[in-house]
């Protein structure tokens, strides 16, 4: 809707109608509001042991059209948790996935037992993909060869 500030005022404003909630975005609200055990975990080891420069992250995370379990903007990384559906959609989460890597998000999935039962190899993983690799510089001229 377009409406006019006032008869002596040329410019026109768009006014958005706050009483219509996008689908999408009403389902994340909720997701949020009831996480599940494996989500509530990685959650607060992502905001209290995971603290490296950089590593904001969000939770039930509108990007197109899915919501991901938690993304991290300025990283570009997207962690999803997949219970045991998951088997039965692969290839829904490998569209899912194929579309945030066009979107220039690295993708991370773990099992929810992996999360419930490891979190120290989650964290581990998602640390790994944080942090770049550090490449070995080449050697001088003349240096390494026996």
């Amino acid at each position: 809707m377009i409406e006019k500030r006032s008869s002596d005022q040329s410019r026109t404003w768009a006014v958005r109608d706050r009483s219509v909630v996008p689908t999408n975005k009403t389902r994340a609200r909720a997701m949020r509001s009831a996480p599940t055990k494996a989500e509530q975990k990685l959650w607060w080891h992502l905001r209290h042991r995971l603290e490296l420069s950089g590593s904001h992250f969000r939770r039930q995370v509108h990007l197109g059209r899915y919501i991901v379990d938690f993304a991290s903007h300025q990283l570009k990384i997207a962690i999803e948790i997949d219970g045991g559906q998951h088997a039965e959609q692969m290839n829904r989460d490998a569209l899912r996935t194929k579309f945030l890597e066009s979107e220039g998000y690295r993708v991370l999935r773990f099992w929810n037992n992996e999360v419930l039962e490891n979190i120290d190899g989650v964290l581990e993983m998602i640390r790994s993909a944080i942090l770049p690799t550090p490449t070995p510089t080449p050697p001088h001229k003349g240096e390494g060869s026996s």
